[in-house]
């Protein structure tokens, strides 16, 4: 079966190297991958009469999280049945939308759909995935480059609410997690994939074996990268383990048990939600369901678990959906239930638990200038001043469903509600 299909058209067989400009949020957790912004002077409040620059309709709902390059802003959406690439300039005005797929797909209701999965873009070309397998790539022009499924390439999904997870970018190539199979005919394995950002040719394909069962096997989670002091590792994680990964050719470099133990307490339906996080020399690792949260040194090699490389363990209070943020001597948990946890980097010491929002959480916090923007299911915004002190400077509403996280892009924080695309500016 044809599984990818190419345009011959002009390509650009380089890489813009001011990817990681201010003012530019390219991948769903902004320009370090990280869900900080360097950016200041950024607007702390806003209504529907004030610091609203624009707000555009949008043709469906989705959970996507835009990115921004230069003057334009790229989402994934549906329109009917049809899911859909769109995109806008920063003023607002819808410049073009091109189908990737088709097909959409409720998932638990409410909780989202097949355009959950969000762009990526370098400023020369944007990536569109969707939960229905169709990964396609564009000029920022909306030329078409090339298109492929990856359930006809590598099996079909098999994960109960859907296929939710991001790829990452890096050097040109793009990064994918399958680990949604069970082994039965014509459903995939557990696989990590590498391709080619500017062809969509495959580059490599590994198993990811772990012991998990059942549910277990499904993650809804994306992959990240830790990129530090001369090592860069892919970091994949589901199915009851945190695993590292050569860049090169995928191959293993360590591994984290431990986040589901197997025997009498094992947890049959602890599918991973949250990505880990990764800053300078320590990579955070969520679980679900009040599990636990683990710490470790990621510049190792082989089987970490119960290892001098494992930093702390805080045992309950797992943020479930939001990823954390790891900013200067902190971590960040912004629980499901919108508690705020933090912990101290180095120990994993509790340094304050408090509720910011009583409702459901399912974007994850970013960091700007000094302070955390939090985002609530029923678009509440709350900001939180970082630090030892816990202080809520304010709570913004949209009065619009939200599981998109907020982005930020030279002084403008762009939000992604179910209805609609906002543009909030200090006036």
């Amino acid at each position: 079966m044809k599984s990818k299909t190419v345009y011959w058209i002009p390509l650009f067989l380089f890489l813009n190297t001011n990817q990681l400009l201010a003012d530019n949020w390219g991948s769903w957790r902004g320009p370090n991958r990280n869900g900080v912004s360097p950016e200041k002077n950024v607007p702390l409040q806003w209504s529907h009469d004030s610091n609203v620059a624009w707000r555009t309709e949008l043709p469906g709902p989705a959970g996507a999280t835009p990115v921004v390059w230069g003057d334009q802003v790229f989402l994934t959406t549906i329109d009917g049945e049809s899911l859909v690439l769109m995109c806008f300039g920063t003023d607002g005005k819808e410049q073009w939308r091109r189908q990737v797929g088709k097909g959409n797909k409720k998932a638990r209701g409410d909780e989202g759909n097949s355009a959950s999965p969000s762009p990526i873009t370098d400023g020369i070309h944007v990536w569109s995935f969707m939960g229905t397998g169709d990964l396609a790539c564009f000029t920022v022009a909306g030329e078409p480059v090339w298109k492929t499924n990856l359930q006809q390439r590598y099996g079909k999904f098999n994960i109960a609410f859907g296929m939710s997870a991001t790829p990452v970018m890096h050097e040109n190539r793009l990064f994918v997690q399958l680990i949604h199979g069970d082994g039965k005919p014509n459903t995939q394995e557990a696989i990590v994939v590498a391709l080619d950002a500017t062809t969509g040719e495959h580059l490599w394909k590994v198993d990811r074996i772990t012991g998990a069962s059942k549910e277990n096997e499904h993650s809804y989670a994306s992959p990240v990268l830790y990129n530090h002091g001369g090592t860069t590792l892919l970091i994949t994680h589901g199915a009851d383990y945190t695993i590292a990964h050569s860049l090169l050719d995928g191959k293993e470099i360590w591994r984290l048990g431990g986040l589901n133990p197997q025997g009498k307490s094992y947890h049959p339906t602890l599918r991973f939600v949250a990505s880990p996080a990764a800053a300078d020399g320590i990579v955070v690792c969520p679980t679900a369901k009040n599990g636990p949260v683990f710490a470790v040194r990621p510049n190792q090699q082989g089987d970490l678990t119960d290892s001098d490389a494992v930093l702390w363990i805080r045992d309950d209070h797992t943020p479930d959906v939001p990823s954390p943020l790891i900013h200067e001597d902190l971590v960040y948990l912004c629980r499901e239930n919108g508690m705020l946890l933090v912990l101290d980097r180095e120990t994993g010491e509790e340094v304050y638990m408090n509720r910011t929002h009583s409702h459901r959480h399912r974007a994850s916090p970013v960091y700007a200038d000094g302070h955390l923007y939090l985002t609530a299911r029923d678009g509440k915004i709350s900001v939180v001043k970082t630090g030892r002190d816990f202080e809520i400077v304010a709570q913004n509403e949209t009065g619009e469903t939200m599981s998109a996280s907020p982005v930020i892009s030279n002084g403008t924080i762009y939000l992604r509600t179910f209805e609609a695309l906002w543009a909030i500016r200090n006036n």
